[in-house]
């Protein structure tokens, strides 16, 4: 399949998906490279129902497309699912958390464990805090209650 062609379908499943769901968006769809595409709605009033509580709403609009593209194509596709800048955000805000509980765990010598995240969000961290020397991640638990520890060296 073309990439053009992924490119149009993902946009068409994705508008389909949100017309059935009531809610008028606009989507631009960005191929990544290596089967990712970026799915970017915008919309003037609905934003917040689009990300939902702690953005349980846009991962499940991007669990159903993913499903939704599989059953179009045959393949699997990587497809993030953003609404305005909230994945940016996300991160940024990840980002500090995992900073202060790094400086934190060097500083008292103590581990940290971090809670409340899920598997993306936790690799956001790990893949953050791999660029420091001083500290260890990892993950421990058992979903759902899968929980991040940072330790320092």
């Amino acid at each position: 399949m073309t990439k053009v062609n992924t490119n149009k379908i993902i946009q068409e499943l994705t508008e389909k998906l949100l017309f059935l769901a009531g809610v008028s968006v606009q989507v631009e769809v960005i191929d990544l490279g290596e089967n990712t595409y970026e799915v970017n709605l915008s919309t003037d009033d609905e934003t917040g129902l689009l990300i939902g509580f702690r953005g349980e709403n846009i991962n499940a609009i991007q669990t159903v497309l993913g499903m939704m593209l599989k059953g179009q194509t045959g393949e699997w596709y990587r497809l993030v699912v953003n609404v305005g800048d909230y994945r940016e955000k996300q991160e940024e805000k990840l980002k500090e958390l995992a900073t202060q509980s790094a400086d934190r765990a060097v500083e008292t010598k103590e581990p940290q464990p971090v809670y409340n995240l899920n598997a993306s969000q936790r690799r956001v961290v790990h893949m953050f805090l791999s660029e420091r020397n001083d500290i260890t991640t990892e993950s421990e638990g058992v979903e759902p209650e899968r929980y991040l520890v940072i330790k320092a060296k």
